[in-house]
């Protein structure tokens, strides 16, 4: 178990200093309002989270067609950008260490009833099953495969939607490449059956993501900048096929680009694909390890491993959704609040979102 000092300690991360190293990592919670801009109440939600060295706010996807779900926020129009400056604007009064933004393209994992249009995606191979939709779940579509024209306007919406995220008070994006959604699509044998220079050879299949990195990092600067990957995933009816070659040659690739971060989904210390990517990529690792339950012990061993198995930061999702206080918990060894019912992750409201409680006599944040 590591001393929780040392995640508590600060840090830097690009041209930000840290309060310390636990990040919050991006939850979709589909509270946005139905064109995809943020409410008051999740600049509630995450003013209250405040404490987290950096708060990675969840997917926002660049362009209309790139909608996953109901209710996911966006950052493509100024009305996005309005939404989102009250959330950073929140945060900042209640003392954050300040946000990055995550972007997401769905990719085949949209619907014509979400968004109003047919899915892109690299190859028509359609999401498995079905999909949920404001009309409740119905049958995923097979998405249209992407013209090169489709590439080039897709890789410029990354940067133009960086832009925006910058606009909105944000410190640097996220580029979500990770969970089955576009940029993952790209990866995977079984969604890119492309033969033209997007698809085949692990450098074609890694191209279209150092491609938008490379667009996002030369809009808004390089260190502003961060990536997601979850090698190995299965989310969304991906099965990557070479992950061992995949994701270490990514992280060569974007390792000269001088980017944040690159940050590691359920990260496993014990994985060899691990220490191939750490061992190609030059700069910060941030880790998001697997808890088999939330309590400060679990916490500090999982991270301890991360840490010494050569991650700079620490990525938490639930444990930040159910502590808002999650850093002063931590400093003090309390106990910590469970997740409850995770059907209330995404159907709106307060419940299960803002109402988790403090420690009593402490506020929610630092």
């Amino acid at each position: 178990m590591t001393n929780p000092t040392e995640l508590l300690a600060p840090a830097s991360l690009g041209p930000l200093t840290l309060p310390n190293r636990l990040l919050m990592a991006p939850l979709t919670r589909n509270r946005a309002e139905a064109d995809g801009t943020p409410t008051p109440l999740m600049a509630e939600y995450y003013a209250q989270r405040a404490s987290a060295g950096l708060i990675i706010a969840e997917a926002a996807t660049p362009n209309p067609v790139g909608q996953t779900y109901p209710n996911i926020t966006a950052i493509h129009t100024a009305r996005h950008v309005a939404g989102w400056r009250r959330v950073t604007e929140a945060v900042r009064g209640a003392g954050g260490g300040g946000m990055f933004l995550q972007l997401q393209h769905g990719g085949r994992v949209g619907h014509p009833a979400t968004s109003g249009l047919t899915p892109v995606a690299p190859s028509p191979v359609p999401l498995p099953g079905t999909i949920f939709t404001p009309d409740g779940h119905r049958p995923a579509v097979v998405p249209r495969e992407m013209t090169a024209e489709d590439i080039r306007t897709t890789v410029a919406d990354f940067a133009r939607a960086a832009r925006n995220a910058l606009d909105a008070g944000f410190e640097g994006v996220e580029v979500h490449s990770a969970n089955g959604h576009l940029l993952h699509q790209f990866l995977a044998r079984n969604t890119n059956r492309r033969t033209d220079g997007y698809g085949g050879s692990t450098e074609a299949r890694i191209r279209f993501t150092a491609e938008v990195t490379e667009a996002v990092a030369a809009e808004i600067g390089a260190d502003r900048v961060g990536v997601r990957v979850s090698p190995g995933s299965t989310v969304n009816g991906i099965e990557e096929g070479g992950t061992e070659e995949i994701h270490p040659a990514l992280a060569e690739r974007l390792g000269g680009l001088g980017l944040a971060y690159l940050h590691l989904v359920t990260a496993d210390p014990g994985d060899p694909v691990f220490h191939a990517v750490r061992a190609a990529w030059p700069g910060t690792l941030v880790a998001n390890p697997v808890l088999e339950q939330i309590s400060g012990p679990a916490i500090e061993e999982a991270s301890a491993r991360l840490l010494a198995a050569g991650a700079d930061l620490i990525a938490l999702g639930r444990p930040f959704l159910a502590n808002p206080d999650l850093v002063t918990r931590l400093r003090l060894g309390a106990p910590l609040n469970q997740v409850r019912d995770r059907y209330l992750m995404y159907v709106g409201g307060a419940t299960g979102y803002t109402d988790y409680p403090a420690l009593a006599g402490q506020p929610s944040s630092d």
